[in-house]
């Protein structure tokens, strides 16, 4: 059996993780100390599964409807068969209530994952199991990051640009490893190469640059992840999709990074090359003022 543990946030922001007490398993709240899944579960073998993490705000989901629009197309991608009561009103009322029994009702990170069941690779059927965990963060997740981030490129993985590129699966190895690279050389993050050596992402971001004024980021072509915050930026300004490569990074004036708990974060450094902030902290405010306020 395996326990629900949360898994590991990363080092930009700051999760209690002891405080979550409770889990929901298909719709139950377990306590979270407590064995949740066997061994033979095809996520965890096998990397069969999908998951979203968004961020609740006043006991709101802050861009829900991009984050459920993303998770379903996912579901729809994998191949997943799904229930007819399986839907975002659902999920929704699941979630708030269990960030209301975590204490995270207020600011808190929820994974919400789901999986093929347990069994071999040819074994076992389509049903959907889900899990949603939840913890509290500390409020600094919403302020700009004052000390500049120092990021670089991992050397050993390259991201396939295939049907699957822009999701948010379970076999999550490069991005894994990517970390774990970033935090044994220092770093805050690593960028992640795909297959033609150009940029797609970070480990547990979308990559922006900017220069001369002008806002760039890969296109999902690239085989990036479909980020919400990601989105929400394309939408708000005019930011040029376009194949970014390690050269354009060490001509850019400005590096920031995205995800949905914490909005952006600069970056200082990328190898020997520094980088301002100028852009990056108005976006920022832009952000906290149009969806976290």
């Amino acid at each position: 059996m395996l326990i629900g543990h949360p898994a590991q946030g990363g080092m930009a922001f700051l999760f209690y993780f002891h405080l979550m007490n409770f889990i929901c398993l298909n719709g139950k709240i377990l306590q979270a100390d407590k064995p949740a899944l066997m061994v033979d579960n095809k996520s965890y073998r096998y990397g069969d599964g999908l998951f979203e993490t968004m961020k609740v705000t006043e006991k709101k989901i802050s861009l829900g409807t991009y984050h459920f629009e993303r998770f379903f197309s996912g579901l729809k991608q994998m191949d997943f068969e799904t229930p007819t009561l399986f839907t975002q009103e659902k999920l929704e009322e699941k979630i708030l209530l269990l960030c209301e029994k975590n204490k995270s009702a207020v600011l808190g990170r929820v994974r919400l994952s789901v999986f093929r069941g347990n069994g071999g690779v040819f074994e076992g059927n389509n049903d959907l199991h889900y899990v949603i965990e939840c913890w509290p963060v500390d409020p600094s997740v919403n302020q700009l990051n004052e000390n500049g981030f120092v990021i670089d490129v991992y050397p050993d993985a390259r991201k396939s640009c295939d049907v699957f590129s822009n999701i948010k699966s379970a076999n999550y190895l490069p991005y894994i490893m990517a970390a774990r690279y970033a935090k044994e050389n220092k770093l805050n993050e690593c960028l992640v190469l795909n297959i033609h050596d150009r940029i797609a992402d970070g480990t547990i971001a979308n990559f922006f640059l900017v220069k001369d004024e002008e806002i760039m980021t890969p296109p999902l072509s690239e085989g990036c992840v479909n980020g919400v915050m990601r989105r929400w930026l394309m939408e708000q300004y005019q930011v040029k999709e376009t194949v970014l490569t390690i050269e354009d990074v060490l001509s850019a004036d400005e590096l920031f990074l995205t995800n949905a708990m914490y909005g952006i974060r600069w970056v200082k450094q990328f190898r020997n090359k520094m980088y301002n902030n100028l852009k990056t902290s108005k976006i920022h405010d832009e952000i906290l003022k149009a969806i976290w306020s």
